[in-house]
């Protein structure tokens, strides 16, 4: 049976860097949302990280809003093991040399098992936000349902697309490599 995994920023170690919210040229926030979308973007800049907080650089990290921004080495690991469905959009990050760039996930899948999660909530009528009607107000504990995934390697679970979820080769593979900054929850 295949096995999944939420890749998750590793909080841990110290001292660390602490991205904050992308800005443009003019020093405007650019939407975080849109990076769990699942569609690819054209932003028109190269979007910059200021530094919250100082510290060691990470292969791996989530910046403001859980937006995943990888070091090259990461964008090269995926492309030797032909991962395909993710856009790197390059990125500057204040005070370091590159390369850098967004992760963008560019599938969702709707493949939550209400049962095996340990707490799931869904928006309701009486919660007045019709948009999210039916999607996830809440997954704790989320598992996967492997039959639904299909050949999806790296994607956002439908309802719940705060997660990235990728397969366990490239979790593997990501371990081999030394990628720093990773936190692994099998799903």
């Amino acid at each position: 049976m295949a096995r999944y995994f939420e890749l998750m920023d590793d909080r841990r170690p110290q001292p660390r860097w602490h991205l904050g919210c992308p800005v443009d040229e003019q020093e405007q926030e650019i939407d975080p949302w849109q990076f769990k979308k699942g569609k690819v973007l054209e932003m028109g800049c190269t979007p910059r990280f200021p530094l919250d907080v100082p510290g060691h650089p990470l292969d791996y990290c989530w910046a403001a809003f859980s937006i995943p921004v990888v070091h090259g080495r990461v964008v090269h690991l995926f492309e030797r093991l032909g991962v395909r469905d993710v856009q790197f959009i390059p990125v500057q990050v204040e005070g370091y040399q590159g390369p850098y760039f967004i992760l963008n996930a560019l599938r969702i899948v709707r493949c939550i098992d209400d049962a095996r999660s340990r707490r799931v909530e869904h928006w309701e009528p009486e919660d007045e936000q019709p948009e999210k009607m039916g999607e996830y107000r809440v997954v704790s504990g989320m598992r996967v349902d492997p039959s639904k995934v299909g050949d999806a390697r790296i994607f956002r679970p439908w309802g719940w697309t705060v997660a990235l979820v990728i397969s366990e080769d490239i979790k593997q593979a990501m371990e081999q490599e030394g990628v720093t900054g990773t936190r692994f929850v099998e799903v």
